[in-house]
């Protein structure tokens, strides 16, 4: 029996050594799946967040782009209108002068 059972032991051992080592390359597998997965899914999270930073920058950008065109249309027109007004002031100086004038001929005669 002990005979049976040295002769079964070495052949034993040497399917436990086999399906072990069969165990670890397995896992050795697996863990350079899992790395490669995680690499590509790390460069895909970078890729799209540099993406969505471009975006915001182009969004951010064209809305400073718009304010200044919009700020310099203002001045644009805030100084035209400056101009409109001083003419209005001219002309409402001068028909006041030319109505005091008539109310003074007025009152003489």
């Amino acid at each position: 029996m002990e005979g049976a059972k040295a002769a079964a032991g070495p052949a034993a051992g040497g399917q436990l050594e086999s399906a072990l080592l069969h165990i670890m390359q397995q896992h050795h597998h697996q863990s350079l799946r899992q790395r490669q997965q995680t690499e590509r899914a790390k460069k895909d999270a970078l890729r799209s967040a540099a993406r969505v930073a471009g975006h915001l920058v182009e969004a951010v950008d064209g809305g400073v782009q718009e304010l200044f065109v919009n700020e310099k249309r203002i001045e644009l027109e805030a100084r035209a209108l400056l101009g409109t007004i001083a003419r209005y002031r001219k002309q409402s100086d001068q028909w006041l002068a030319a109505s005091n004038a008539v109310n003074s001929v007025l009152k003489v005669s």
